[in-house]
């Protein structure tokens, strides 16, 4: 399921006629590609205006060039290059008429990779920042044989045949292993690794529970640890304490609603667990360094400006 600010796009189907087999497999199926010179990515993609989906995303350009924006991060679109997306994250896509790449979807669960393994790609910054998107250079050698995997998918995709959903599954699994080698994330500082695995555990309850945890010490019951061991050992990975990813949690989703669910301040303060309209306003601009009436305002002009 998608939101977005403008409208809902659904596929059109026949409204007279029952679906097929066909059609309630894809729609089913938490999988989806698709070419992006084709109307059902351009639905996919919400016709350029801010949306967000529950599901992975892997965006292909093989030859044009437009620009994007996915939280607060502008990004120049370009040849040879795979954006890499993670559920919940708004995103906007612009991109020029000649554009010719693919777009794939798929779930957490659908993927066989480990969940480490795939962070790699769609966490890179977990230990440092919450938002932002990873972009991947595609180098010449293995281009070819990624493309031969999409085409296999493409047409594995279009067809319903025995064991379909296990083949599009192996091609998807080998097509990522090529895309991680080719991912060079920047080496961390030796002085700054401590316990990662509670770290990492860390950032994955904040991701589940940041609406109702809004203290240290929720989070450090949850890991069997005490407040202070939590604060010190998310530091020595991340650089700050936890209680400030905590923080930043909840602003990014304040963002990401202002700028794409079209809901009041007062809506959003209740949906994240604040009483108070004015204490959420006052939150609000203490950690991001702006009233929330500035950003929502300065974040719609951008995203109808680009």
């Amino acid at each position: 399921m998608s939101k977005t600010i403008h409208c809902n796009m659904q596929t059109a189907l026949n409204r007279h006629s029952e679906p097929s087999s066909l059609q309630m497999e894809k729609t089913h199926l938490p999988f989806k590609i698709y070419k992006l010179d084709d109307g059902t990515a351009n639905n996919h993609l919400m016709n350029n205006v801010p949306h967000q989906h529950n599901s992975f995303e892997l965006i292909w350009v093989l030859e044009g060039n437009g620009h994007y924006w996915v939280d607060s991060e502008q990004h120049e679109v370009g040849p040879h290059q795979i954006y890499c997306l993670t559920p919940g994250q708004v995103h906007q896509f612009r991109l020029n008429r000649n554009i010719k790449g693919y777009v794939i979807t798929f779930s957490q669960e659908f993927l066989l990779m480990p969940k480490d393994n795939a962070a790699l790609i769609f966490h890179p910054n977990s230990f440092h920042q919450l938002a932002g998107t990873t972009v991947i250079r595609l180098n010449e050698d293995m281009r070819t044989e990624m493309e031969d995997l999409v085409i296999k998918m493409l047409k594995e995709f279009d067809n319903f045949l025995l064991l379909r959903s296990e083949i599009l599954r192996g091609l998807l699994n080998i097509f990522m292993i090529y895309l991680t080698r080719q991912y060079r994330p920047a080496v961390q500082p030796p002085s700054k690794q401590g316990n990662r695995a509670l770290v990492s555990r860390f950032f994955s309850i904040v991701e589940k529970k940041y609406m109702v945890f809004k203290l240290v010490a929720d989070y450090a019951d949850e890991l069997a640890v005490t407040p202070n061991h939590l604060n010190e050992m998310v530091k020595k990975v991340s650089g700050f304490p936890a209680s400030h990813h905590i923080r930043q949690r909840v602003v990014l989703e304040a963002k990401r609603q202002a700028t794409y669910s079209g809901s009041s301040m007062k809506e959003i303060a209740y949906s994240l667990g604040f009483d108070d309209i004015a204490h959420f306003s006052k939150f609000f601009k203490n950690f991001s360094g702006r009233s929330f009436t500035d950003y929502k305002k300065d974040a719609m002009q951008q995203y109808l400006s680009i």
